[in-house]
């Protein structure tokens, strides 16, 4: 690594209480991605399901697309436009199946092309009460575990659910930053978000970023919010709570240097 790759990174994770109208959630977007650039980002996470969050799980089939489509479109613009390394939280792509899509991370390149996607392995479910989730009567599985090269290293990509499977981290190999959009739930976020951030953090010595839905929508559901960056050692280096806005802070690559050479834990895997 080049010495000017060793200098802080800035990376942002814009938090949403996205819409089922994709046209507001656009212009939410839009708005935050570029206050994260003019904070200094150069990376900006978007979460789960940010073009839309449907009155039925079923809404999402209808913006399904192929490639081209217009939350493609949309992502392309808003990397190119501010200069950034966008990782587009998730969209909705056809399959085979019209009855379900894939629920898919695309990362764009500050010229805005796309480099890398990563389709959702782990699908959600759970009930509890009133609250009833079934992600996989809508969504295909994913298969593939996938990471880009970034201008400070590795990034491995994840999606929500996927927080609770640390093999699909270590699958990832050596990485500086992970990352994890995410629509969690308040129920299970108020229980575990942060303690498996800060988990998947330690365990692998890297940064992670974490971009959330964080409030109350129109469907009734309330998604957990405290979006938020983690540094290799564990600790919370920006958070919010709820509501829209942003998580900011610094990938350190000397920090993460320093964590991996005092405690060389990653050299000392047996399995």
């Amino acid at each position: 690594m080049s010495e000017s790759n060793r200098d802080p990174f800035r990376v942002a994770a814009v938090q949403m209480v996205s819409t089922p109208q994709p046209a507001q959630n656009y212009e939410a977007a839009q708005r935050l991605v570029r206050d994260a650039a003019r904070q200094g980002a150069k990376m900006v996470l978007l979460p789960e399901y940010w073009p839309v969050m449907g009155m039925r799980d079923t809404d999402k089939l209808a913006l399904a697309e192929r490639d081209g489509g217009e939350i493609q479109m949309q992502m392309a613009a808003m990397a190119r436009d501010n200069a950034v390394w966008l990782i587009g939280g998730t969209l909705p792509l056809a399959t085979a199946d019209a009855g379900k899509v894939l629920n898919t991370t695309q990362v764009y390149n500050p010229q805005g092309e796309m480099v890398a996607h990563y389709d959702k392995i782990h699908l959600f479910s759970f009930t509890h009460g009133e609250e009833h989730y079934d992600e996989a009567r809508t969504i295909e599985y994913g298969a593939d575990v996938k990471t880009f090269d970034a201008p400070f290293g590795r990034v491995g990509l994840s999606i929500c659910y996927d927080l609770r499977f640390p093999e699909l981290y270590r699958a990832m190999g050596d990485c500086a930053l992970m990352v994890v959009p995410a629509a969690f739930t308040y129920t299970t976020g108020q229980a575990h978000w942060e303690l498996l951030l800060r988990a998947r953090a330690i365990e692998n010595q890297c940064y992670v970023l974490a971009s959330a839905q964080g409030g109350k929508h129109a469907n009734g559901r309330r998604t957990w919010g405290h979006s938020m960056l983690i540094d290799p050692w564990g600790e919370i280096k920006s958070v919010l709570p709820e509501g829209e806005g942003l998580a900011i802070g610094d990938i350190d690559p000397h920090r993460l240097q320093y964590v991996r050479e005092i405690l060389p834990a990653l050299r000392h895997r047996k399995l």
